[in-house]
């Protein structure tokens, strides 16, 4: 399991940092600085209202899949002929609910029945995902975790470069190409099962549609109790201090966003690994340790990249944008950054030790601690960000993911008896004694800030290698057979 999880972690890891880093900070970060920090804000409350609600699309499905399939492979052919069907309702009820709130709040209706359908796609495109992953199929769910992003990125490289058109770039081009690289995403993975299933029926099973639904809703429920402490928070900043405030956010929301997408992938293929392991009853505290101080390490690394460079990191990507206030824009973003960063660490803790918390079926402590998040940062964003707009949001969020990440921590180590802490413990405090000289040394060490950033990561990784936070033997369980 070990050769399993670190091969497949370096693949799907090499393509996620070829592919989704460049969409979010080169595409989406390049649409803010055409369109602006106005339109953005409105099109990023209105894709966060559609994220919000869209676990009417899933109902908890995809973890259950996941986890089933890890166990009992034999399933796949007829759980996926009834589940296509239950998706297409669940879907008609999604678009019912989300789109009777948007009109609520007068959000453009064009553009939220386009973000519906797309989270339509999105959300079928992850269950077909969660079919390959359920099998250890991990190489095609490698490809295919990519394969949007990568068609959205030529699409919106020739709308945003290619001189296609005399009229600036409209945000709707954004979503139109967003629709178009879900829907060739979900033929070529529907190809991918079909090979495995050699053909199917869809068919409607309503007593089988009622059990699946009540085996998934404590998923559903921890999927939505997180989604509401994740996303509420641009919604309300929208609606508090209007949408300049929330594009402002947006732009050092999707710096986070591209570095959070790297530990979701361990959560990806953790829930399968965790599951089998658990369902054989086998240890599964090496495997904790090595993701643990593996997520660290990369996370660490950025956080402090993001606090020692946070102003030119942004000046670099937003400082030519077409933005109503730029000097506005830059130095409420130089604030937001860091601390939307820092919370990535502890964000990165709950794919950790949250997935095999899911993995062994302690959702009512995930839901009962997932509860306690969303009350918590909602509160916290109604004062916070009446006081200090979208920096009181990204505090709001950072102390939310501090508590939730320690109640899972805590709630590991109590389960799975995982009592060797100094396995992590000593390598860690020495690793981030170390990152922090080496950031001191090398923050000034040339004249160009680009290359003092590569500089302090080449010697982070050699840094890790000598603290043990990343072990040799590990390239060993990659390339070579246990």
């Amino acid at each position: 399991m070990k050769k399993k999880f670190l091969s497949n972690l370096v693949l799907i890891i090499f393509l996620n940092l070829i592919v989704k880093p460049f969409y979010i900070l080169g595409i989406d970060a390049e649409i803010i600085n055409r369109v602006g920090e106005v339109e953005y804000g409105i099109y990023f409350s209105i894709i966060n209202l559609t994220f919000l609600f869209n676990i009417f699309l899933d109902l908890g499905i995809n973890n259950f899949n996941v986890t089933n399939l890890a166990q009992h492979s034999f399933l796949l052919k007829k759980h996926f002929s009834k589940i296509i069907p239950l998706k297409i309702l669940l879907a008609f009820f999604y678009f019912v609910v989300v789109g009777t709130i948007g009109c609520f709040l007068d959000y453009d209706f064009k553009i939220l029945m386009f973000l519906l359908f797309n989270q339509f796609l999105a959300v079928l495109l992850l269950f077909l995902r969660s079919n390959l992953a359920g099998l250890h199929l991990f190489f095609k769910d490698s490809i295919v975790s990519v394969l949007d992003r990568f068609l959205l990125i030529l699409i919106c490289s020739m709308l945003l470069w290619g001189n296609f058109s005399s009229s600036s770039f409209q945000i709707m081009w954004f979503v139109y190409a967003q629709t178009i690289s879900y829907f060739i995403a979900v033929i070529i993975s529907l190809i991918f099962i079909l090979k495995k299933t050699r053909g199917f029926k869809f068919y409607w099973d309503p007593i089988f549609s009622l059990a699946i639904l009540k085996k998934s809703f404590p998923y559903a429920l921890l999927i939505f109790l997180m989604t509401i402490y994740y996303r509420v928070d641009v919604i309300m900043i929208e609606l508090i201090k209007g949408p300049a405030e929330a594009g402002i956010y947006a732009g050092s929301f999707r710096f986070f966003e591209a570095s959070n997408m790297i530990s979701y992938l361990f959560a990806v293929l953790l829930l399968p690994i965790f599951s089998r392991l658990l369902k054989k009853k086998e240890s599964i505290s090496e495997i904790v340790f090595i993701a643990c101080k593996i997520i660290f390490t990369f996370s660490l690394v950025l956080c402090f990249i993001s606090i020692f460079y946070n102003q030119e990191i942004i000046q670099f990507r937003y400082g030519a944008g077409q933005f109503d206030d730029i000097d506005m824009f830059l130095n409420k973003s130089f604030n937001v950054f860091p601390v939307l960063m820092f919370c990535f660490l502890f964000i990165s803790c709950t794919y950790i030790f949250g997935t095999l918390l899911t993995a062994n079926g302690n959702l009512k402590m995930l839901n009962q601690m997932a509860c306690f998040g969303m009350v918590l940062n909602i509160l916290l964003n109604y004062f916070l960000i009446h006081a200090e707009g979208a920096f009181g949001a990204s505090i709001s969020s950072l102390v939310t993911q501090i508590f939730t990440a320690l109640i899972q921590i805590f709630l590991c180590f109590k389960i799975f008896k995982l009592n060797n802490l100094k396995l992590i413990i000593e390598p860690l405090i020495f690793f981030i004694i170390g990152l922090l000289l080496i950031a001191f040394i090398t923050v000034d060490c040339t004249q160009k800030w680009h290359l003092n950033i590569c500089l302090f990561g080449f010697l982070s990784i050699i840094w890790s290698f000598v603290t043990g936070m990343i072990r040799f033997k590990y390239l060993k369980y990659i390339f070579y057979n246990e």
